[in-house]
């Protein structure tokens, strides 16, 4: 009889833990995705330069007139084909769980065939916990790698980097809560970098390295969602750690310590739609801004460096009107805004760098450019789930004179600097499923 009663009430808890318990729903998605583009010069990116970040600085041929990098060359690429699955839908005991795993191919440039085969690479894997509270509020968490907060606000364009280095872009695995209240949500957390990554003084290029021996990147943000407004005000955080071991194999101290901001803003009605962002960054090469830092002092006794990052705005407004037929485009800016500090005279790392070893600009693109603007007027017609679309893309951008070195805030003085532009036209066409 006990043992009886013993297994009636395992059954009756299994029956309601089960009754808790709603399974999952999931939903494949994904497109096929083919890009043509055509430049008037050779450019700086990535995956095959459709990932663009700046025209190539002028380079002088023989006869000290011609610029070998000018010249029209075209590309065509089938690549950032994509595919993803949401699930959504389970709940236990009240919380509601959903997330992410989304991965596309991808290819960074090379001229051998190993080098330009198309890779699978993960985007997002993510799963969101979120409870109801009794008050009416709604609290979330997103576990795993998924948008920046920074760099989760796009501006209109059908262009493979997104506005970059115009605005912040960047996914990581990261821990983020959010806590909603009527209109206003607060959301913070901590974020590891993996796929974009800060510069590495020790090795003269992007590593994950600064970021193992720092601190987590910290989030804090708050979002106001009003009717046809939408806002949002965020500041993130970081102590990395450029250099780990003197050139005279001694352990090295110091962290560098950067923070950066943004403001963004979005005004929604009927078939238009406007947005703008805005935002000041201290060394933020890990989300794509041609950003960077330098040493400001070292002590040999100690064997501790301190970091001055280097500060820049990055600002874009775009815009977007119709439904079958769309009319959109974006303007962007960047500048460098000059180091915190001013940069250590010596040099005090045994590196070939730029800028004498002691400042470390993302390589992403010529290391020498202050400043660029561009402006992407694009036109894309929507039949059904197939997509058609054209864009122009005019960029310019302000290169350091050759043998000209920055000064101590790590900018070029004025009348030491010239212009490049681009002219790049880009079509697409993409199909969703």
């Amino acid at each position: 009889m006990k043992k009886t009663l013993i297994i009636a009430l395992a059954l009756l808890t299994g029956i309601s833990s089960q009754a808790q318990e709603t399974p999952a729903k999931y939903k494949l998605y994904g497109f096929v995705r083919n890009y043509a583009v055509i430049d008037s010069r050779e450019v700086n990116g990535g995956t095959h330069d459709l990932y663009y970040y700046m025209p190539k600085d002028e380079l002088l041929g023989a006869d000290g007139t011609t610029d070998l990098n000018a010249g029209v060359n075209w590309k065509y690429v089938s690549l950032t084909t994509r595919l993803g699955l949401d699930f959504s839908g389970y709940e236990y005991q009240g919380m509601k769980i959903s997330g992410k795993v989304e991965a596309d191919f991808y290819s960074l440039n090379g001229t051998s065939s190993s080098s330009t085969i198309a890779q699978f690479r993960l985007r997002q894997a993510y799963m969101s916990l979120s409870n109801d509270l009794e008050n009416g509020d709604k609290l979330v968490a997103n576990i795993g790698q998924t948008w920046h907060p920074m760099g989760a606000d796009l501006p209109h364009g059908i262009n493979l980097e997104s506005g970059a280095p115009f605005g912040p872009f960047n996914r990581s695995p990261q821990v983020m809560v959010h806590w909603t209240h009527g209109y206003l949500t607060l959301t913070g957390g901590l974020l590891y970098l993996s796929q974009y990554l800060p510069m590495d003084a020790e090795a003269g290029a992007k590593s994950v390295a600064p970021y193992k021996y720092g601190l987590p990147e910290e989030y804090f943000g708050i979002t106001t969602n009003y009717g046809a407004f939408l806002s949002k005000l965020g500041f993130t955080n970081i102590f990395t750690k450029p250099v780990r071991t003197t050139p005279d194999k001694y352990k090295a101290s110091g962290l560098l310590d950067a923070l950066s901001a943004f403001y963004y803003c979005q005004y929604t009605k009927d078939l238009f739609q406007v947005k703008a962002k805005v935002a000041y960054a201290q060394s933020g090469e890990h989300m794509n801004i041609l950003s960077g830092y330098g040493i400001s002092a070292y002590d040999a006794a100690t064997h501790e460096y301190t970091y001055t990052p280097m500060q820049d705005l990055t600002s874009f407004v775009s815009a977007q009107y119709g439904k079958k037929f769309q009319v959109l485009g974006m303007i962007g800016w960047m500048k460098h805004l000059g180091t915190t500090e001013e940069l250590i005279g010596a040099t005090v790392l045994n590196k070939s760098v730029a800028d004498g070893g002691n400042l470390w600009i993302n390589t992403a693109a010529a290391t020498n450019i202050q400043q660029a603007f561009r402006v992407t007027p694009t036109v894309l017609w929507n039949m059904g789930k197939l997509q058609i679309g054209l864009e122009y893309d005019y960029t310019m951008a302000e290169f350091g004179n050759a043998g000209e070195v920055r000064g101590a805030r790590g900018l070029y003085e004025a009348g030491k600097t010239h212009w490049i532009g681009n002219h790049r036209l880009l079509m697409m066409t993409k199909f969703n499923f």
